[in-house]
């Protein structure tokens, strides 16, 4: 990239079911077939796989448990944020940029909306947070939208209980980014082409990794340019 920068790493966060997963295998092999972005050579990116279905496997933890046990709903979220601390850095200390399948951010808001709030303010202050907090502000971060027909269960991941829980939580993933001042913008759930999806990745991360600054276009914005 320009003046020997390496790339922004890349967030694909949001709502359950919103394409996260889809996106990022194939920004993996967007990236394993083409050797050039804009005309600069850059390394294959670590991807950073969903940790949460780690977590939840090797703790023997339910999608079920986050609704009917606050307190295993809050041990899976730390465990989640600790786990996801792990795999950044394993990426960082080989020097590797990396795009990630969810954030630090998620387990915040999850516990925010299936425990307390005074539960996501003990894990927005905990040391974990807060370097997870830094490499976000200088990262690009996608919000998937909720809202899409495709909308699945694949007996592992949480369930909203209606369409407008889940575009509720979509809703509350970008209030919890606003408040935390975290940058970030929405790609909107009526681009359902992967290839369209795709380019609007790339587009909003070529524009940061260019600059070489944080990603002052992307503060919460929503379709249209519109604040959420």
């Amino acid at each position: 990239m320009p003046g020997g920068r390496n790339p922004k790493d890349i967030y694909i966060v949001g709502a359950q079911c919103t394409g996260k997963t889809t996106l990022v295998k194939a920004l993996e092999e967007y990236f394993k077939r083409s050797e050039e972005h804009d005309g600069y050579r850059i390394d294959n990116p670590k991807i950073i796989t969903e940790v949460a279905r780690d977590v939840l496997k090797q703790y023997k933890f339910t999608a079920e448990d986050i609704r009917s046990s606050p307190a295993r709903a809050l041990s899976l979220q730390q465990r989640i944020l600790e786990a996801q601390l792990n795999a950044e850095r394993a990426a960082s200390d080989h020097g590797e940029w990396f795009i990630s399948d969810r954030s630090g951010a998620d387990p915040i808001v999850y516990a925010q909306k299936y425990v307390s709030g005074d539960a996501a303010e003990g894990l927005v202050g905990s040391a974990e947070w807060l370097e997870l907090r830094e490499r976000l502000k200088k990262s690009v971060v996608i919000v998937c939208e909720a809202g899409a027909d495709w909308l699945t269960d694949d007996g592992v991941r949480l369930m909203p209980v209606s369409r407008e829980e889940w575009v509720g939580f979509h809703r509350l993933f970008c209030n919890c980014l606003d408040d935390w001042g975290l940058r970030y913008e929405v790609l909107p759930c009526g681009v359902t082409n992967l290839n369209e999806r795709i380019e609007f990745v790339l587009g909003r991360w070529g524009l940061a990794s260019k600059s070489g600054k944080e990603p002052e276009i992307l503060m919460g914005r929503g379709r249209g340019g519109k604040r959420l």
